[in-house]
């Protein structure tokens, strides 16, 4: 079990299914949930203010990303993570949870080194099992 997911998902439907699936399927203990990736890149920022005073700080161990929100989307999103002053949070694995299956979105994920599986919405209990899976 993960200590720590964020969602982030402009979609409040999308955000619940995640924290109903993610807990019956025991994937974490806890789920923090974004709208938008301004507001991601603002909790990464608070963090590392935080982490700065306290090493015991949790960190979020997997994100899942959507692409398509307003403010900042998910590419815009990465685009930030992946700059240098992001660096402490370089273990961090991105799974980008898209309704789009674009095989050019698909292809531009493997720019980022942090980006860890590229699935389809909705978030199921396979997919959670996959993944479990994948990240032993």
């Amino acid at each position: 079990m993960l200590d720590q997911i964020l969602c982030i998902d402009d979609d409040p439907i999308t955000l619940m299914l995640c924290k109903k699936v993610i807990s019956r399927a025991l994937f974490s203990k806890e789920i923090i949930t974004l709208q938008n990736g301004e507001e991601a890149i603002n909790y990464f920022n608070n963090l590392k203010q935080i982490s700065n005073q306290d090493s015991a700080t949790v960190l979020p161990q997997l994100i899942f990303l959507d692409l398509n929100m307003p403010v900042m989307g998910g590419w815009e999103f990465l685009d930030y993570f992946i700059d240098e002053k992001f660096s402490e949070f370089n273990s961090i694995k991105v799974v980008i949870l898209s309704s789009t299956i674009d095989p050019e979105d698909l292809e531009k994920s493997k720019q980022y080194p942090m980006v860890f599986d590229f699935l389809s919405k909705p978030i199921s209990q396979s997919m959670l099992l996959y993944l479990k899976e994948k990240l032993e």
